[in-house]
C-alpha cells in the first residue's frame, strides 16, 4: 500500500508539473497574441493615419506650386493684377520661389535672393520638355545670414510655357521643412503611443489570460483529483479483495487435499468460504453504490416520512448482533418529520448503529437519539457509543473510502461511512463527528427542514 501511494504521489506530482508548463506555456501564448495583434493593427492604422496626412499635406502643396506656376505664366503673358511686383519672389505664406529658364539656358530669379547652388535643375527642365511638367523632391543648400550652409527638403516643380518670342521653363520650389516636421513628430507619436499601447495591452493579456485560465486550471486540478481518488480507489479497492480471496483460495486447497474425507471434517472450510463470500458481496455492493452515485445513476425519493420511526425499525434489526457483542442499545426518539428516501435513511441508521457496535466494548451501550432540529422544521439523528472515539487528526479522514483508524477492529468493508456521508449529503443534510460525553464517538447527522404541508402529509 505504501509503494502504491508513493507511486500515485509521484505520478501527480508529474502531472501537476505538466499541468504548470501547459499552463506557463498557454498564458505566454495568450498574452504574446494579445500584444501582436494590437502592434499589428496599431501598424495598420499608423500606417494608414500617415500615409493619409502625407498624402493631404501633398495635394495641398502640389496645388500652391500649380497655381503659383500658372500665376508666372500669366504675368509673363501681360497678366500683372498686382503691377510691377517681381512674380518669382520668395512667398512666405506657401514657402515658394520660381525661377525662369529661358532656352538659351540662362536663368532669373527672385530679386535680391541668391539663386541656391545647384538651380535651376535642368535635369528637371529637361525632363519637363518631353512631359511637359515634372514634379520631384530634392534637397538644396542655401546659406545662412552667418555664412552657414544649411540643407532645406523642398519639392520643385518645373513646367513648359511659351511666351510670343520663345518657349520657357518655370520651376518653382517650395520649402518643405515645415512639411517634414509634421510628418517627423507624427512618426514620433505614433511609435512611443504606439509602444504604450503595446505594453498596456500585454498587461491586460497577462491578467486576462490569468483570470481566464483559472477555470481551466480549476478543471485540471479537478481532472487530477478525480484521477487520484480512482487510482486511491482501485489500489484499496484490491487491497481489500485480496484478503477474502486469499482465504477462499486457502479453503479451497484445503477441500481438494482431503476430497475424500466427509464434509463435516471439512466444515470449518465451508464456514470460511461462505463468510468471505458473504464479506466479498457486501464489498461489491457497497462498491457499486458509490460507482453509481458518482455517476449520479442512484436516483433518491423524496417522501415524507418519521425520522424516528426510520430509526427505531434500523436499530431494532441489529438487536440481535449487538446482544451478540455484548453491547446494549438505547433509543431516544422525538417526534421528527422530514422529507426523504425511507431505504437510503435507513442504511444510514444502519451504518452509524452497526458501525457504533462494532467500536463499543462488551458491557458497552450505543444511543441513538432522534430530535427536530429546531422549531422552524429540520431534524436530527445523533448515534454515540462507548468506545474509544475518534482522534481529533482523524476526524478529517473517517469518512474516506477504505480509511481506517489505527488500532480499528476486524470486519467491514471501510466504505459504510463514505456511504452514510454520501446519503446525508444527498439529502441536503450533513454528517459530522466528535466525541461524546462518555468519551466514545458520536456522529451527528442534520437534515434540512421541510414544508408545512409535507410535515402535516407526514403527521397523518
Amino acid at each position: 500500500m505504501a509503494d502504491q501511494a508513493e507511486s500515485i504521489d509521484a505520478a501527480e506530482r508529474g502531472a501537476s508539473e505538466a499541468d504548470a508548463r501547459l499552463m506557463r506555456g498557454v498564458r505566454w501564448r495568450l498574452v504574446a497574441w494579445s500584444g501582436g495583434s494590437t502592434l499589428l493593427v496599431l501598424m495598420v492604422l499608423g500606417l494608414a493615419l500617415y500615409l493619409s496626412v502625407a498624402s493631404s499635406l501633398q495635394v495641398t502643396a502640389v496645388a500652391n506650386l500649380d497655381e503659383r506656376a500658372t500665376t508666372i505664366i500669366n504675368f509673363n503673358n501681360g497678366q500683372r493684377p498686382n503691377g510691377d511686383d517681381d512674380p518669382t519672389a520668395f512667398i512666405f505664406g506657401d514657402s515658394t520661389f520660381a525661377i525662369v529658364i529661358r532656352q538659351d539656358g540662362s536663368a532669373a530669379g527672385p530679386r535680391g535672393f541668391p539663386i541656391p547652388a545647384g538651380m535651376p535643375d535642368t535635369a528637371a527642365a529637361a525632363a519637363a520638355t518631353v512631359a511637359g511638367r515634372d514634379l520631384r523632391l530634392s534637397t538644396i543648400t542655401i546659406h545662412s545670414p552667418g555664412g552657414q550652409a544649411v540643407s532645406v527638403p523642398v519639392r520643385q516643380l518645373t513646367v513648359t510655357a511659351r511666351s510670343a518670342s520663345e518657349p520657357y521653363f518655370v520651376q518653382v520650389v517650395q520649402d518643405r521643412s515645415a512639411e517634414v516636421h509634421t510628418l517627423e513628430s507624427l512618426v514620433l507619436v505614433l511609435v512611443l503611443g504606439g509602444l504604450v499601447v503595446v505594453l498596456v495591452a500585454v498587461g491586460f493579456g497577462a491578467f486576462y489570460a490569468s483570470r481566464a485560465l483559472v477555470p481551466i486550471r480549476d478543471s485540471l486540478a479537478g481532472q487530477r483529483t478525480a484521477l487520484r481518488r480512482q487510482r486511491e480507489f482501485a489500489a484499496d479497492a484490491s487491497h481489500e479483495l485480496r484478503t477474502p480471496l486469499t482465504v477462499i483460495r486457502a479453503s479451497v486447497e484445503h477441500l481438494r487435499r482431503h476430497a475424500d474425507e466427509p464434509v463435516a471434517q471439512v466444515g470449518d472450510a465451508l464456514v470460511d468460504i461462505d463468510a468471505e463470500v458473504e464479506h466479498l458481496t457486501t464489498l461489491v455492493d457497497e462498491l457499486l453504490l458509490l460507482a453509481r452515485s458518482d455517476s449520479g445513476a442512484v436516483s433518491l425519493d423524496r417522501v415524507p416520512l418519521h425520522l424516528d420511526d426510520v430509526a427505531a425499525d434500523a436499530t431494532a434489526a441489529l438487536a440481535q448482533p449487538a446482544a451478540a457483542a455484548g453491547v446494549r442499545l438505547e433509543v431516544d426518539p422525538a417526534p421528527t418529520a422530514t422529507v426523504g428516501d425511507p431505504v437510503r435513511l435507513r442504511q444510514l441508521v444502519t451504518i452509524l448503529v452497526d458501525n457504533a457496535i462494532r467500536h463499543s466494548p462488551r458491557g458497552g451501550a450505543v444511543r441513538v437519539v432522534i430530535r427536530p432540529l429546531s422549531a422552524a422544521g429540520g431534524a436530527t439523528l445523533a448515534v454515540e457509543d462507548a468506545g474509544p472515539g475518534v482522534a481529533p487528526e482523524d476526524r478529517l479522514r473517517v469518512f474516506d473510502r477504505f480509511w481506517r483508524a489505527p488500532g480499528a477492529p476486524a470486519g467491514g468493508t471501510g466504505l459504510g461511512l463514505a456511504i452514510a456521508k454520501w446519503i446525508a449529503e444527498n439529502h441536503d443534510g450533513s454528517i459530522a463527528v466528535d466525541q461524546s460525553e462518555a468519551g466514545g464517538a458520536r456522529f451527528e447527522v442534520r437534515l434540512p427542514g421541510v414544508k408545512a404541508d409535507s410535515t402535516q402529509e407526514a403527521g397523518s
